[in-house]
């Protein structure tokens, strides 16, 4: 009937029902994007912080065929899982991304995932946001004839622009890295309803509830790092773990200038996890040697400042940063302008006291007009507490902000080769990520009788050194060779949930490579058995 009633329309109904098709098709495409968007984030907490991508592929009759998310960094992509569970569904489909991929070269990437699978048209929330690789997977998918549609760009109304906006806050992390140049940083803290951190003793445990406690985890989980002062680490003696859950722990970074620190704290255990101390050149040489001898990284600053602490992170390619420390810190850091977003618990709960410490000290404000104000501002009841959250700076609007541009390299004959500037690389979505070896550029190399494509350079390096280790330490060792081969008919998996590598995975997604290379070594012993056996046969 839509058909007939169309060809039936005079020229105004014909416009009218076009533009209500035009609002149907948007509402769909926003709807699908959202759900992309909300998978992206479904990782968080679990493994360490990356670009969050999500995938959902949708028949023309809007049904969901498949649909996936980047679990961890170097795991298979979003669009190849939705592309796997969607099956031969996925032919003539949509596929919704809520970020444009980053990989779009070779054969094992998201892009070759969705050509491959004949996917029809491409609908991407947000382009990159780094600009060595904005634009690039689009360009390739629209050259093997994927019709693609950006949001903002090839059509606009409220309902999508809602839709990118939440596909902006999901990677709210990657594009504050991308345009400031630092970390994206939250500010947490718990005070009473009077504004108080604690009581003017100091004593601070515990103002807001177990409920609450709980999030702060969960918040440390989506961090590469928690960081402090040195007031914190002198009166709290932290752990700074995510020790109620059962994901990524950050790294512990305090902040020091005199290192006036104790001997024994909590973070100087670095058994479990690392922990950084950043303080002025020079500072304490003997302290600095301490620290040392407990694992503890020190890194000197010429002048320290919250400014010059998250450059240098960011160098070293950490994505997002949350800052638990006290008010003379936040103060700091907010006047410096590296604190993105805030996060405040609010107890129901009244301390008084002139001398009780407030989360953020002296800003030099005078009148109420430099207030500054949150942007998005949630509220949320936790328990007994209200969570109030917000933007101090809003996420970057990446279209005109970042421009696309194709990264180029060339040789320059009249550049010295022995000169000594230097490129920094870490993180394998940076520009120069490729020099990384854990790049996802899948290589070819012997395994065994056979070859196998391995996903990084790393993966094969990993696991050729990790057989001969493995065999060194069985044949070192014969009750270990004898506890090996008590296990014949067995499937051996290392049940880590978060090392996707070398174990099993939460649920059986891991590639559980050590599993496989203990159950080859007790393979090649067993054969060893048999041949042995054969022999003595013989002989006799």
């Amino acid at each position: 009937m839509a058909a007939l009633s169309f060809r039936l329309c005079s020229s105004p109904l014909i416009c009218r029902a076009t533009l209500d098709n035009g609002r149907n098709h948007h509402a769909t495409d926003a709807s699908f994007i959202r759900r992309a968007a909300d998978l992206s984030e479904m990782s968080a907490g679990l493994t360490s912080p990356h670009p969050n991508f999500g995938c959902v592929i949708a028949t023309p009759s809007g049904k969901v065929a498949g649909e996936g998310y980047l679990y961890a960094q170097g795991t298979k992509p979003a669009e190849a899982l939705a592309v796997e569970a969607a099956g031969e569904f996925c032919r003539g489909s949509t596929a919704y991304l809520n970020m444009e991929p980053g990989d779009c070269h070779g054969d094992h990437t998201a892009v070759s995932a969705l050509v491959q699978a004949g996917v029809g048209r491409v609908v991407v929330g947000i382009r990159h946001p780094l600009q060595h690789l904005r634009g690039s997977a689009i360009r390739e998918m629209r050259s093997h004839g994927i019709e693609v549609n950006v949001l903002g760009e090839d059509f606009q109304s409220k309902v999508l622009e809602d839709a990118r906006k939440c596909c902006l806050l999901v990677n709210a992390p990657l594009i504050h890295r991308a345009c400031s140049r630092v970390p994206f940083s939250l500010l947490k803290y718990a005070m009473t309803l009077d504004g108080k951190i604690a009581a003017s003793s100091g004593h601070a445990a515990w103002i807001s509830s177990k409920l609450s406690r709980t999030r702060v985890f969960e918040l440390r989980g989506r961090s590469d790092a928690v960081i402090v002062g040195g007031n914190t680490v002198r009166q709290d003696d932290p752990r700074l773990t995510a020790r109620h859950g059962q994901g990524h722990t950050p790294t512990r970074i305090v902040m020091s200038q005199s290192l006036d620190l104790p001997e024994k704290a909590n973070l100087w255990d670095v058994s479990e996890v690392s922990t950084i101390v950043a303080t002025q050149r020079g500072a304490r040489k003997s302290y600095q040697k301490f620290l040392a001898s407990k694992g503890v990284e020190v890194v000197e600053f010429d002048m320290l400042n919250p400014r010059e602490v998250m450059e240098y992170f960011h160098l070293r390619g950490y994505l997002s940063i949350l800052w638990e420390c006290g008010g003379t810190l936040a103060a700091s850091a907010i006047a410096s302008g590296v604190i993105h977003k805030v996060v405040a618990f609010i107890a129901p709960k009244i301390i008084g006291g002139s001398k009780a410490p407030s989360p953020v000290g002296e800003l030099g404000m005078v009148e109420m007009t430099q207030a500054l104000n949150l942007i998005d501002v949630c509220y949320e009841q936790v328990g007994p507490d209200m969570l109030v959250s917000g933007f101090l700076q809003p996420v970057p609007d990446l279209l005109p902000v970042i421009p696309s541009e194709d990264a180029t390299f060339e040789i320059d004959p009249s550049v010295n080769p022995f000169e000594s500037s230097i490129i920094f690389f870490y993180k394998t979505w940076d520009l120069y990520g490729s020099f990384s070896n854990f790049s996802p550029h899948p290589i070819r190399m012997p395994y065994g009788d056979d070859y196998r494509t391995w996903s990084s350079v790393e993966h094969y390096y990993q696991i050729e050194v990790m057989y001969m280790a493995l065999k060194c330490k069985f044949s070192t060792y014969p009750h270990l060779k004898t506890m090996l081969l008590s296990t014949a008919g067995s499937v051996l998996v290392e049940a880590s949930p978060h090392d996707l590598f070398w174990g099993g995975g939460r649920e059986g997604e891991g590639l559980n490579y050590l599993g496989r290379l203990l159950m080859q070594l007790r393979s090649e012993y067993l054969g060893e058995s048999s041949v042995s056996a054969e022999n003595t046969s013989l002989a006799l």
